[in-house]
């Protein structure tokens, strides 16, 4: 007896919804973590002044892991999240220019007594 076509679908489908559930606990993973990526980030520019540009980096490349999931759990694309497919790249910055720190050039450690 030859697997029919349809068979072969609910089988991939099966598929699927398991790659979906363990994406799913995956999300809330990802989701706590961005949550404290932002505390982190709002107690960074009370001290400050200005964001983190790594915090920012790892915030915008874990939202968009977070959008490739969401996309994968949709039916919108095939291509399964990471670790299947290259983590996302952070974009440039649409908002505030992150907090920088002058490196010190070397022997400037202060005033020598």
């Amino acid at each position: 007896m030859s697997p029919t076509p349809e068979r072969g679908q609910h089988e991939s489908l099966f598929l699927r919804v398991l790659w979906m559930l363990f994406f799913l606990l995956v999300w809330h993973l990802a989701e706590l973590m961005l949550g404290a990526l932002v505390l982190v980030q709002v107690i960074y520019r009370l001290v400050y002044g200005a964001p983190n540009g790594s915090v920012m980096n790892a915030g915008d490349s874990l939202s968009q892991y977070l959008a490739q999931i969401g996309r994968f759990g949709t039916f919108h694309t095939e291509q399964k999240p990471w670790p299947f497919a290259d983590w996302p790249a952070p974009r440039p910055a649409e908002g505030e220019a992150p907090h920088t720190v002058e490196p010190q050039a070397p022997g400037s450690e202060g005033p020598k007594p």
